[in-house]
């Protein structure tokens, strides 16, 4: 392969490699019902919802498990209504986790098939590594300088309406969803990406240590030799 093709997939692995890191962490929070589960009692939501702890447990399980479905259902909260722009807005947020998981698939695809096309390189460790790193503290320092406006700004971007504008009284899911919990998700998928970083930081410091000992040795035998 030549220089400029083995430079290109070196490029999407990095890329690619990058992504199935930030979804698979995106995907893992989603499912981590602990976190809300925590912030039940952590929040006071069910004081601020005037609901059961077994009533929220049960229709924000609802919601997970919606997000989580292969097929086109409806949208039916157990035990709370909702306005039919709440259903639209729940319908596109499924699309959303539906278009991170076919982006995973196509990432790891491509990462598979540029693993053996490419020569090894381990600097590829290090470029994910600080890609890695560099995007969760922008995102971060966002969010930390101003949640309210990064969470209106990220809604803007991902929503051509304003139907994920509740209202209380027409969808009373938003009393079990308060902001605080999407910034305590946002913040437990940015952590687990910045872990992820640093072990592979890690890991690359340890097999270019390795590499130069290597050359190293090999060094000194052709000097021996000679």
């Amino acid at each position: 392969m030549n220089t400029k093709l083995n430079r290109l997939f070196q490029v999407l692995l990095s890329i690619s490699f990058a992504l199935i890191i930030i979804v698979s962490a995106s995907k893992f929070t989603l499912n981590f019902r602990s976190l809300y589960y925590y912030d039940i009692d952590y929040l006071k939501i069910e004081s601020m919802s005037n609901l059961s702890i077994n009533e929220i447990k049960k229709n924000y399980d609802y919601v997970i498990d919606y997000l989580n479905e292969d097929k086109n259902i409806e949208f039916k909260l157990p035990s709370l209504p909702s306005s039919k722009y709440g259903v639209v807005h729940f319908k596109e947020v499924k699309n959303i986790f539906d278009l991170l998981d076919k982006l995973l698939v196509i990432c790891i695809i491509i990462s598979v098939i540029s693993i053996f096309l490419i020569e090894k390189n381990i600097l590829i460790l290090k470029h994910v590594s600080t890609a890695l790193f560099a995007i969760p503290l922008i995102i971060m320092g966002a969010f930390l300088i101003n949640f309210d406006a990064s969470f209106t700004i990220f809604h803007k971007v991902f929503f051509r309406n304003d139907y994920w504008i509740f209202d209380p009284n027409y969808d009373p899911i938003i009393n079990i969803l308060p902001q605080e919990f999407f910034f305590h998700a946002v913040i437990l998928i940015l952590s687990i990406v910045i872990l992820v970083s640093i072990l592979l930081r890690i890991i690359y410091f340890k097999l270019n240590k390795k590499e130069a000992v290597s050359v190293e040795v090999s060094f000194q035998n052709k000097n021996l030799q000679l």
